[in-house]
């Protein structure tokens, strides 16, 4: 069993092309990419309103577009098109996946996945912020 880390995209992005890690430049993305290095996965991946799951090292174009005004059709739809990327890099029913995510990017994957995690489920961002400053330095 691999255990995978999935980050959702942020809006604040470079103004470039750039690689996934380094395009999204809020402090919460910034932070949830050092605790999920610090958790020492097997994989991280970037969930993408646009690109779907993401490679840390896939270089991208900035966008606007977020899954938070998106109708649920369409949610469903990017989720569906998330689980076929997984295909050669993950088993969903197979592997354990830690979210560093909001309910939007998860609700239609978790019920794919057999064995998964939220530790800031339920958190507002100065709280999740907290909870990465905290964890990072311990």
């Amino acid at each position: 069993m691999k255990k995978i880390i999935l980050i959702s995209c942020v809006r604040k992005k470079l103004s470039y092309r750039a690689k996934s890690q380094d395009i999204y430049i809020s402090p919460l993305f910034q932070l949830n990419l050092e605790f999920a290095r610090k958790l020492k996965p097997d994989a991280i991946y970037i969930l993408s309103a646009k690109y779907g799951l993401l490679d840390l090292d896939t270089e991208i174009e900035p966008y606007d577009l977020t899954l938070n005004n998106m109708p649920s059709c369409q949610v469903q739809a990017w989720a569906q098109r998330v689980l076929e990327q997984f295909k050669d890099r993950a088993e969903p029913r197979k592997d354990h996946f830690v979210f560093l995510a909001g309910q939007k990017y998860r609700k239609f994957l978790e019920p794919h996945l057999a064995s998964f995690e939220v530790p800031m489920k339920g958190l507002t961002i100065g709280k999740q912020l907290q909870y990465l400053g905290k964890r990072i330095h311990e």
